[in-house]
């Protein structure tokens, strides 16, 4: 600000000196002291309106709500996209992100926002989470998420359901009515089923696209000698990673960040990736920052990624971009490991650092305007 307090005393104490002035001297007062006055009195007010913008910027930025999106990363590639294919993958982001939007616009929080954009892209399917899963070695589809709230580090998380339109909305419902973190398999579909929410047929996650993807990488094991083991990660590097997350910063200051997905293609024998993983594919603490994650989840476990963003920006200072760029292009690459996140901190800024070729992703701007981007631009 322009004035300390001791400056305010000091200016109040001349104007009130030259007041005087003006009282008993009357017309005696030269022209020199009235101008000195005058300049005082200028001087003043522009500070008033100085102090008075600057709280109310203050007040503003207190206030600062913020929200990102993923839709994956990987070989995503503008040649290999047509231009209506790609207006439908930022039609169905700028939804989510809209709706996530609207929540924390209205007052809401960021837990709401969260979990509300990712139902929008779980129900569509273009990704691989909800409707869009991809399947399993055996023609399944299984699926998996979380979610963390940061004002308590409360989490909850589903692994290999069948039968859940929303896994996130179950992940929610972990960490909020139960006394556990994590439930799989048939004992979280039980869970669901005790509180009301309707089980939908494995037909309801059946894609024309995500079955020839199956029948594709299956193809490509059977050129491959019976006696050699499988290789690790079956699902080529060429293909995309199409999980989904969303990380919101809420009018009370309060961070939140989810994760949903079907998995890795072909996956064999319940496996399990870094998206229902705390620290890994997801976590979020009001001191540091929320984190979604998205890429070849064996990696991202080991790195223990999302947690590690926090990390370098609790205990060694770093900020948000710096420790998000540092986990992705330095720990992971290292690793030998592919894929991207989306980071918000407590004070808005965001971050969406990924090695791959693509990433779907998006945000809201300082100005309340939907950014949408999809390659590396």
């Amino acid at each position: 600000m322009a004035f300390s307090g001791l400056q305010t005393v000091f200016a109040t104490v001349a104007i009130v000196n030259c007041i005087k002035q003006f009282a008993t001297g009357g017309n005696r007062m030269n022209e020199s002291i009235f101008q000195a006055c005058f300049r005082l009195f200028l001087y003043f007010g522009v500070w008033v309106v100085v102090v008075g913008f600057v709280y109310s910027q203050e007040l503003v930025s207190g206030s600062r709500i913020g929200i990102a999106i993923h839709g994956g990363a990987g070989t995503i590639l503008k040649e290999n996209m047509s231009p209506e294919e790609e207006e439908t993958y930022r039609a169905e982001l700028r939804e989510a992100l809209l709706v996530g939007y609207e929540i924390l616009k209205g007052g809401g929080s960021s837990l709401d926002a969260v979990e509300k954009a990712i139902n929008i892209l779980e129900d569509s399917p273009l990704f691989n989470a909800g409707k869009g899963a991809v399947f399993t070695n055996s023609g399944t589809n299984e699926l998996d998420a979380s979610i963390m709230d940061g004002k308590t580090l409360n989490a909850g998380a589903v692994a290999a359901v069948k039968h859940t339109k929303n896994p996130i909305s179950l992940a929610r419902l972990v960490m909020e009515k139960s006394p556990h973190v994590m439930l799989v398999g048939e004992g979280a579909a039980v869970f669901a089923e005790k509180l009301g929410m309707k089980p939908v047929p494995q037909e309801y996650f059946y894609t024309e696209k995500r079955w020839l993807q199956l029948q594709k990488i299956k193809a490509r094991e059977k050129s491959v000698a019976p006696d050699k083991p499988v290789p690790r990660g079956s699902q080529s590097r060429t293909e995309k990673f199409g999980t989904v997350g969303v990380v919101a910063l809420d009018q009370d200051g309060n961070l939140a960040a989810g994760t949903s997905t079907g998995g890795m293609t072909n996956k064999r024998f319940g496996r399990v990736g870094d998206s229902p993983i705390i620290g890994a594919g997801t976590y979020a603490n009001n001191q540091t920052c929320a984190v979604s994650a998205t890429g070849h989840g064996e990696y991202f476990i080991r790195g223990v990624i999302a947690y590690d963003v926090s990390a370098l920006m609790q205990y060694g200072g770093l900020s948000l971009a710096e420790a998000a760029d540092k986990v992705i292009r330095e720990k992971l690459g290292a690793m030998g490991g592919s894929g991207g996140i989306i980071a918000i901190d407590r004070e808005g800024n965001i971050a969406m650092p990924f090695n791959t070729a693509g990433m779907y992703r998006g945000y809201m701007d300082r100005n309340g305007k939907p950014v949408i981007r999809i390659y590396r631009d």
